[in-house]
């Protein structure tokens, strides 16, 4: 049985030019801190690969800053913006992923911090009203505002250049978690006016394990972890040459190539979303329909239960989601859907299908043939335990 695979915003398939950089370095040793020549030939791929992705983001190469992926980087930017600044509050929104929340739940509970999670409409669009009457509650008081650029369930792009103007004019920085947008949107670190960005490898064609926090020098940023002074002092650790290789390799392939990308997977999702759409007349479409990422097609069906259409198609080789990959398994509904304002049955009946560079109009049709049995089959099941 041939596999459609339409969970990328998950992790995608690592690109060709990533796997290649990644296995020329696999061949070779040499510790990047080390003097001898084999250390200074790790060294200078690092750098090289720093630059790559600066040219890539428009930062300067010294403003990269190498994690293990993209939780790492969320958590050393609002924890350690937070505890350098030494101020009581954090704004943030109620969709950010869990690698954001998490955090900030723990700097509530056991630092004492002062956290706003700020609501959003039925697009998943951020309440900027909101936040202005957040920032003028006290905007001295408040250590850093994490919004982020792209939600990664339903595709909501946030205008993250209003939100750096309300920062702005009380000196905030603004952290984005960007992983979601890179090579799916264009994204100008400097162009955009935050002071930190998120970005992780796997979900651009590159490996897991390795990611990077973009975080301007004049930020100042308390470390997670201390040790060897690597990464500017933030980020301790003996550097991972072969993943930032790849990495380097798959932010640069997917930045170059993102508007044919973007226009690619805009019509792709567009034939899904249609079909799905005629197989099923009473589909409901999540997210904002003017402001999305191109990729990302989240689906609720009335009268169903998100997993067991999961299960149903997963039967029938087609590979999807029922919401973020890190919340898989757990029996609740979406918070990003509750805070749009879902029911909790609404916010249970829901499918994300999330195109990416390997996907092909035979994948969407594919979706397209079996979603009507499978809802069928999802609403009987439904009806049987006294669900719908």
């Amino acid at each position: 049985m041939t596999t459609v695979y339409l969970d990328h915003a998950a992790t995608t398939p690592m690109l060709p030019c990533a796997v290649d950089a990644m296995a020329e370095q696999f061949a070779r040793t040499g510790n990047p801190s080390s003097l001898h020549a084999s250390g200074r030939h790790a060294r200078r791929v690092v750098e090289e690969s720093r630059e790559r992705i600066a040219q890539a983001l428009n930062c300067r190469p010294g403003e990269v800053v190498f994690t293990s992926g993209g939780t790492e980087a969320d958590n050393l930017a609002v924890k350690g913006i937070h505890w350098a600044r030494g101020r009581a509050r954090i704004l943030s929104t109620a969709v950010e992923h869990h690698a954001v929340l998490d955090p900030l739940h723990w700097l509530a509970e056991s630092g004492g911090a002062d956290v706003t999670l700020l609501g959003v409409d039925a697009q998943c669009r951020l309440d900027l009203p909101a936040l202005e009457a957040a920032i003028a509650q006290g905007g001295d008081d408040i250590s850093l505002i994490s919004v982020m650029w792209a939600n990664n369930e339903v595709g909501t792009l946030q205008t993250i250049s209003e939100v750096v103007a309300l920062a702005a004019a009380h000196g905030i920085p603004v952290h984005t978690d960007a992983v979601q947008a890179i090579g799916a949107v264009p994204v100008d670190f400097a162009a955009s006016g935050v002071d930190a960005l998120t970005l992780t490898g796997h979900k651009v064609g590159g490996p897991f394990g390795v990611g990077a926090l973009v975080v301007r020098r004049e930020l100042e940023v308390a470390p997670l972890l201390h040790g060897g002074g690597q990464e500017r002092d933030i980020r301790s650790g003996t550097i991972d040459t072969p993943a930032i290789a790849g990495f380097a390799a798959a932010v640069e392939e997917t930045v170059k190539h993102q508007a044919e990308h973007h226009a690619r997977l805009r019509a792709l999702r567009e034939r899904l979303v249609d079909g799905v759409r005629r197989a099923v007349p009473d589909v409901l479409v999540s997210g904002d329909p003017e402001r999305s990422l191109p990729g990302h097609a989240h689906l609720r069906f009335p009268g169903c239960e998100g997993d067991s259409l999961l299960m149903l198609l997963d039967a029938r080789g087609i590979e999807c989601s029922t919401g973020s990959a890190c919340n898989a398994g757990v029996p609740q509904a979406s918070h990003v859907l509750l805070a749009m304002g879902c029911t909790d049955a609404e916010a249970r009946s829901s499918l994300r299908f999330s195109l990416g560079h390997t996907s092909t109009t035979a994948d969407v049709d594919a979706v397209i043939d079996a979603i009507a049995p499978v809802v069928e089959r999802a609403r009987a099941a439904g009806v049987k335990r006294g669900l719908a």
